[in-house]
């Protein structure tokens, strides 16, 4: 028997704010975020099927949304897909003010970008070994792997408040931390 039920009637109400946030935090356009929660909730009607009840209903509704926009940046950085944002952002070409030439190449790196991003990597990690153990595996699990709370909580077998407390510490030396040996 599942430990989780599905009810659709009440995504809207108990959902739509949460997933709307999440999106917008990654996606950063009022209407796409609005598109994909939508789609979300589409997708989740059909696929009903497949819930299976191991993760609550949030969590299955999530894991939906995150394809979705994985789905949505491939979208527009891929050659298609950047042809179809053109058509959509602006019908008339004499302007050239094409959408994806305001998105930086993530390929067009010189070597000092490249220097730049190992350095600041290794000085990430470094003021990572400075937490205490327990900080710092929190803050990877939730910043760096970017697991859900309710998935941090139940393998560490901490409370949300606390994991939040953790979070809060670990941010807070980590920027000290990062004061001191990168932005010096």
């Amino acid at each position: 028997m599942p430990k989780h039920l599905i009810n659709p009637d009440q995504w809207i109400d108990r959902y739509s704010d949460y997933l709307f946030n999440f999106t917008i935090s990654r996606v950063s356009d009022r209407e796409i975020s609005k598109d994909l929660v939508q789609d979300t909730f589409f997708a989740g009607l059909k696929s009903m099927k497949n819930f299976k009840g191991e993760a609550s209903e949030r969590t299955w509704l999530i894991s939906i949304l995150k394809r979705k926009i994985i789905d949505h940046y491939r979208k527009i950085n891929s050659k298609k897909g950047q042809a179809e944002v053109r058509m959509s952002y602006n019908s008339n070409e004499e302007e050239g003010d094409w959408l994806e030439e305001r998105i930086p190449d993530p390929f067009d790196k010189t070597a000092e970008d490249t220097l730049e991003n190992d350095e600041l990597g290794d000085a990430i990690y470094s003021c990572l070994e400075k937490l205490p153990e327990k900080q710092a595996t929190v803050f990877k699990m939730k910043t760096i792997e970017g697991l859900e709370t309710e998935t941090i909580c139940n393998e560490l077998n901490i409370t949300a408040s606390n994991l939040w407390v953790i979070v809060h510490r670990a941010r807070t030396a980590m920027a000290d931390c990062m004061e001191k040996t990168w932005f010096n």
